[in-house]
C-alpha cells in the first residue's frame, strides 16, 4: 500500500528522543562497493559454501553458479530500481511495503531477518577449518568467536569499518586470485569437463548430475553472491543513493561472480580426479598443487576474509533491525532500545542483538542453515521481483531513480524461475522456512495489523 510511505521524522516519535531516527551520509561509491563486496565475502565463499556445491554438483558446480548469477543479474536489476525508488535502511522490505502492501513487505523482512541471521554463523563456522595449519579449534566455539569479534567491530564508526573491510577484503582477493592460478597451471582436464555433469558416487563410480540436481542447487548459487543486497541497506549512509545505490550493487555483483567463478572453474580443472573434486578440500588441494607454505598462507587469508565477512555482515543487520524500530514493528520497548544510536553513529543496540544471537547459532546443525537460508533467499528474492513489477504504477512513476531495461519482462521471467526453484527445495527446510513464516503473519494478524495505526509505519528518510 502507498499509503504506508511517510517522512521518517514524522513517523517515529521515539527514535527522535533516544538519538537521531536518520543514519549519517557518510560513505561514497568506494567505500560502500568495499562494505558490499565484504559482505558477498567472496574468498569465504569460494572456501566455505562453495565445497558442499562441489559435493553435490561435482563437475557442475562451475554451470549451476553461472546460471546463478545470470538470474541474480535481473534481481539486481530489481535492487537497483528499488533501492534508488526507495533508499532505506530497512532494504528489502521498506521497497516491499511501500510498493506492494504492509503484509507482504513484513513477510519479506522476516525472510530478511532469517537471512541476516543465519549466513554470518554459516560462514564463521568455517574459520576453524582455515587456522587448522596454526590452531586446532572447535568449528563451533570459533565461529561463535568470530561472531562476538564482528559484533565489537559493528559497534565502531562505518568508515572506520570501511577502511578495515577494504584491507581484509584485498586480502581474501589475493587468495582466490593464487587459487586460479594454481588450479589453471595445474590442470588434469580440459573446459569440455565443466559441461559433464558428473560427481563421486557413493562407491568409487561416478555418477551423473541430473537437471534437477542443478535446479535445486540453483538456491544455494543465489545465495553464493547473495551479498549485493547490502548497498540498498546501506543506501541510509550512501551519499547520492540515487546514483550510488545501482552502481554499488551492479559493480558489486559483477565483480564478486568473478572473484568466485574464475577460481571455480581451476579448481574443476586442477582437481586430481573426480574424488578429490567431490571432496572439496580445497585447502589440499592448494598444498598439492604448490607447498605446506602457500597452504598456510591462503588458509589464513580465507580466516581473515571470514572475519571480515561477519564485520560487514553484523553492520548490515543491525541496520535491518534499526530500522524495523524505526518503523514500530515491535511494542514501544523494544523499538525504543533498537532504535538507539551510539557515540559512533551505529545502532548499538541493534548490532548486539543480532551478532549475540548469531553465536549461538554456530552451535546449530550446519545442514540446516543451509537449507533455510537457500529457501530464504528464494522467496526473498520472489518478493523483491514481484515489488518491481508494481514500480511503475502511476504513484511512483515519476519518482526520480534508476531504472531497469526490459521491464516488465526481467521481474516476470524472474518470478517464474524462483517460484519453481522453490519447488524443488527440500520438504524439511520449506517446513522450516513456512512454519517460521506462518508465525509471522500471526503476529501480523494479531498484534501489527489492528494497530495499523500505531505499528509497522514504513519510512524513507528523506536525503
Amino acid at each position: 500500500m502507498t499509503d504506508t510511505l511517510r517522512p521518517a521524522d514524522t513517523a517515529v516519535p521515539e527514535a527522535r528522543e533516544h538519538g537521531h531516527a536518520r543514519l549519517n551520509r557518510s560513505i561514497g561509491v568506494v567505500g560502500g562497493t568495499l562494505l558490499t563486496l565484504s559482505c558477498v565475502t567472496p574468498a569465504s565463499t569460494l572456501f566455505v559454501v562453495v565445497p558442499d556445491l562441489f559435493g553435490t554438483l561435482g563437475t557442475a558446480t562451475a554451470l549451476t553458479i553461472a546460471i546463478g548469477s545470470l538470474l541474480c543479474v535481473a534481481v539486481a536489476f530489481c535492487y537497483s530500481e528499488l533501492g534508488t525508488l526507495i533508499p532505506s535502511a530497512g532494504g528489502e522490505y521498506a521497497m516491499v511495503s511501500t510498493l506492494a502492501g504492509r503484509l507482504a513487505g513484513w513477510l519479506v523482512f522476516v525472510l530478511s531477518l532469517l537471512v541476516v541471521m543465519i549466513v554470518p554463523p554459516v560462514i564463521a563456522m568455517g574459520t576453524a577449518d582455515y587456522l587448522a595449519p596454526v590452531i586446532h579449534l572447535d568449528p563451533s566455539l570459533a565461529g561463535a568467536a568470530v561472531m562476538l569479534l564482528a559484533t565489537l567491530a559493528g559497534l565502531l564508526d562505518l568508515r572506520a569499518n570501511a577502511w578495515i573491510t577494504g584491507i581484509f577484503l584485498v586480502l581474501e582477493v589475493i587468495a582466490a586470485a593464487v587459487v586460479a592460478l594454481l588450479g589453471f597451471t595445474h590442470a588434469e582436464r580440459g573446459p569440455g569437463s565443466l559441461l559433464s555433469m558428473q560427481v563421486a558416487g557413493a562407491n568409487g563410480g561416478t555418477d551423473t548430475v541430473t537437471a534437477m540436481l542443478v535446479v535445486s542447487g540453483l538456491a544455494i548459487a543465489l545465495f553464493v553472491t547473495q551479498g549485493f543486497s547490502t548497498a540498498v541497506y546501506l543506501s541510509e549512509e550512501l551519499e547520492n543513493p540515487r546514483r550510488n545505490v545501482a552502481r554499488t550493487v551492479l559493480a558489486t555483483l559483477a565483480i564478486s561472480t568473478v572473484i568466485i567463478l574464475v577460481p571455480v572453474v581451476a579448481i574443476t580443472l586442477g582437481a586430481s580426479d573426480l574424488s578429490e573434486l567431490t571432496g572439496g578440500d580445497i585447502g589440499t588441494m592448494v598444498t598439492a598443487w604448490s607447498n605446506s607454505a602457500v597452504g598456510t598462507f591462503v588458509s589464513l587469508c580465507v580466516a581473515l576474509a571470514i572475519i571480515n565477512a561477519g564485520i560487514v555482515m553484523v553492520i548490515q543487520n543491525s541496520r535491518v533491525l534499526f530500522a524495523s524500530a524505526r518503523d514500530k514493528a515491535w511494542p514501544s520497548p523494544v523499538n525504543s532500545l533498537f532504535s538507539k544510536l551510539g557515540r559512533f553513529g551505529s545502532p548499538w543496540v541493534a548490532t548486539l542483538a543480532v551478532g549475540v544471537p548469531g553465536a549461538a547459532l554456530c552451535f546449530v546443525n550446519l545442514d540446516t542453515l543451509y537449507g533455510v537460508t537457500g529457501v530464504s533467499v528464494t522467496g526473498m528474492y520472489l518478493l523483491v521481483a514481484v515489488a518491481a513489477l508494481l514500480s511503475r504504477r502511476p504513484h511512483h512513476r515519476n519518482t526520480p531513480a534508476w531504472r531497469m531495461p526490459l521491464w516488465p519482462a526481467m521481474p516476470i521471467l524472474l518470478i517464474a524461475v524462483l517460484a519453481y526453484i522453490l519447488t524443488r527445495q527440500e520438504t524439511e527446510y520449506l517446513l522450516w522456512t513456512g512454519g517460521i513464516t506462518a508465525a509471522a503473519t500471526l503476529y501480523w494478524a494479531l498484534y501489527l495489523r489492528p494497530r495499523r495505526d500505531t505499528r509497522w509505519l514504513v519510512s524513507i528518510p528523506s536525503e
